[in-house]
């Protein structure tokens, strides 16, 4: 669809290696050498907001460290990520805060002032494509062992293996491989307009594109009007993919749709959504401009902020 830029999080064609995973020598040479990026509940390391702070094998922050992941080859540069989640801040650092966004930072005592823990979406757009890549991986594969730490056969407590993208259960010999959720995103269009919706808990007056988790069994097709109908009551005729964008939020892959709506009555499920409302092209310019009066415009740098601008562009229809 001729669709511009690059989305946050994609297209830094990072050499994964994956031939390497399975080679603990290979990899335990390349991990002397490499650079290891900790993330603490989720928040990686960043330094001065804008750079990944990458630490040498054997630092002491990374002594609570799970074992290393790789991530790939940066250029020939060997990279990999573990969860410090275990290490605890010194009493009195600012606590993590609760709900859609978690400001605060966290500084470990063993690194310069210039280094801190910090919630991804809050510096997304200042990382090179490469150093999004990077962290989103190790974002969302990181957040899988923390989660996954036990068989889903057996119930035993599985092994981490393959340099981290794989688990394996040392009682029944059940694999387990990283999961990553796919859910649809898309632009609902109808006229001159757009259907856009906002969930409970988003800051006061953010609308965004409707999106929602393919079932199991679905094409994805059908869970793009499965969705908006669940939503919204509209109904959806033709559909068109667009583009993707890996969201390690905690593991996703947004796969992003326009649809053409065949009705224009909107009936809300107060369960999936808080409101919705069709928003005309005039409007969305405001909007997207931060003058409208009261709609507030996806996060830059989310799938649906590239394809509302690409949309106003006439880069999609």
């Amino acid at each position: 669809m001729g669709v511009l830029d690059i989305l946050t999080f994609s297209g830094s064609t990072l050499d994964r290696a994956a031939h390497l995973r399975s080679d603990p020598d290979q990899i335990a040479h390349m991990l002397a050498s490499g650079h290891i990026l900790p993330l603490w509940r989720g928040k990686p390391l960043i330094v001065n907001g804008t750079d990944l702070g990458w630490l040498p094998h054997g630092h002491p922050a990374l002594a609570h460290g799970t074992p290393p992941l790789f991530l790939g080859l940066d250029d020939g540069i060997p990279r990999f990520a573990t969860d410090i989640s275990d290490w605890s801040p010194e009493a009195g650092a600012e606590a993590v805060e609760a709900g859609f966004f978690d400001h605060s930072a966290q500084f470990h005592p063993g690194l310069p002032n210039t280094h801190a823990f910090l919630e991804l979406r809050g510096v997304m757009l200042q990382l090179t494509p490469r150093a999004a890549e990077l962290v989103a991986t190790a974002k969302a594969v990181l957040h899988w062992h923390r989660s996954h730490r036990f068989c889903a056969v057996c119930g035993a407590q599985s092994d981490p293996i393959n340099a981290g993208w794989q688990r394996a259960c040392p009682k029944c010999a059940a694999q387990h491989f990283p999961r990553t959720d796919p859910v649809v995103i898309m632009l609902i269009q109808r006229g001159n307009s757009l259907l856009l919706g906002r969930s409970p808990g988003w800051p006061e007056g953010m609308f965004s594109c409707l999106a929602g988790f393919v079932e199991p069994g679905e094409a994805i097709e059908s869970a793009v009007r499965r969705e908006v109908m669940e939503e919204t009551g509209i109904h959806v005729g033709d559909v068109r993919y667009v583009t993707s964008q890996p969201w390690p939020f905690p593991a996703s892959l947004m796969m992003g749709f326009v649809g053409d709506a065949t009705s224009d009555a909107i009936t809300i499920d107060p369960t999936e959504i808080e409101a919705a409302l069709w928003v005309s092209k005039e409007d969305l310019l405001d909007v997207m401009a931060g003058t409208h009066p009261t709609i507030r415009p996806a996060r830059a740098g989310a799938i649906a902020h590239h394809l509302i601008v690409n949309w106003l562009a006439g880069r999609i229809n």
